[in-house]
């Protein structure tokens, strides 16, 4: 876990802020993608990346699911379509997806599982 930048509430109020929105963003972890972690390597079966400028719980650029897309890209407009909220960690992660597709909180959860399988999440469906 990263060190906290905002308080848990700034940092609900900031995510939720971008529900509903159309945002663009840039992957950093493609499809295929493979993150050599200490114990493990995490491979991504989705991209994932940021909204570039804007500051998450971490202090590191928001992080963003990408879901929908199935091949890997560099960037992509995404519309923010939920929220997964980590009660364990210092950040949350948005979810996009293109515009006009819709994805239940169960299918988010499946989807984003390689990796908060590690957390305390939920998923907030806008």
């Amino acid at each position: 876990m990263g060190e906290a930048y905002l308080t848990l509430e700034e940092r609900k109020r900031l995510a939720r802020s971008y529900l509903g929105k159309t945002v663009h963003i840039g992957i950093d972890r493609p499809i295929g993608y493979v993150h050599h972690k200490e114990k493990y390597d995490l491979v991504y079966p989705i991209n994932y990346g940021f909204i570039p400028g804007v500051l998450g719980g971490d202090g590191e650029e928001m992080d963003v699911y990408l879901l929908g897309v199935a091949e890997p890209v560099e960037e992509f407009d995404a519309h923010i379509i939920a929220i997964v909220h980590r009660e364990n960690d210092v950040e949350d992660k948005l979810v996009g997806a293109p515009e006009g597709m819709t994805f239940t909180a169960e299918e988010i959860a499946d989807a984003v599982h390689f990796q908060e399988q590690y957390y305390d999440s939920y998923v907030e469906i806008d």
